[in-house]
């Protein structure tokens, strides 16, 4: 039975198609970002904010407290170069990455579990498992995201609540930067993965698979350039 979703850094790209995706099976969904949505639905109520704010914590605590969430997926994510001039955009990434994903796990799971049901989506990233020169917050980020959920999924085991870490490689958003884009995904495959990931829980869902050892080849090869 579908009932409700809350969607995190859905007001484009993947949030936003997931947003649409639900909501034309059936779901109700209430969407948070730093802008408005394009969503017109009787089923969907939004809200901007930004989850590095305070006054996105006494939401959570608010929506948490009005609504049975049943699904809570984390889209949101940034990343930019590195500037050694001005490092003050690292802070923000590390912020928006990891810390507004804790945030949001602190203000939906408690609720899920007196529930004893519930379903914890983050969405990570192949880079989790690199080291970056170029990008050293974004990866960082990501690293201690997807550690992050993979230990809370091993503390929530017994609770009746599930956490789906999702390691995808480049998809087709403004998220996807840099000259080379291996296996690159649409929008579309990237929801149907999520959708995947809603249906049978996974603690953990990498796509595309054939991108796992292209990761292992960059690591491997990281270990002689970093000699």
């Amino acid at each position: 039975m579908h009932t409700t979703a809350l969607l995190i850094g859905n007001s484009d790209g993947i949030g936003l198609a997931t947003t649409r995706r639900l909501l034309s099976e059936g779901w109700s969904a209430i969407g948070v970002s730093r802008s408005d949505s394009p969503v017109e639905s009787a089923s969907y109520t939004h809200h901007v904010s930004d989850v590095t704010s305070l006054q996105y914590v006494r939401l959570l605590d608010r929506l948490a407290g009005d609504q049975l969430i049943d699904l809570c997926i984390y889209f949101a994510g940034i990343g930019e170069p590195i500037d050694l001039a001005d490092m003050s955009a690292e802070v923000r990434v590390i912020e928006v990455n990891l810390l507004g994903l804790v945030r949001t796990c602190a203000g939906v799971i408690p609720g899920m579990v007196k529930r004893s049901r519930g379903h914890f989506i983050g969405i990570s990233s192949l880079a989790d498992e690199l080291l970056s020169a170029e990008a050293p917050s974004y990866h960082a980020s990501k690293a201690g995201f997807s550690s992050y959920l993979r230990s809370l999924a091993l503390t929530l085991k017994s609770t009746g609540v599930s956490v789906t870490n999702v390691r995808f490689g480049f998809v087709d958003t403004k998220m996807a930067k840099g000259d080379r884009k291996p296996l690159m995904m649409t929008v579309d495959r990237a929801v149907n993965h999520i959708e995947r990931c809603i249906r049978h829980r996974p603690t953990e869902y990498v796509a595309p698979q054939a991108a796992i050892p292209l990761v292992k080849l960059r690591k491997w090869t990281m270990r002689f350039t970093q000699k």
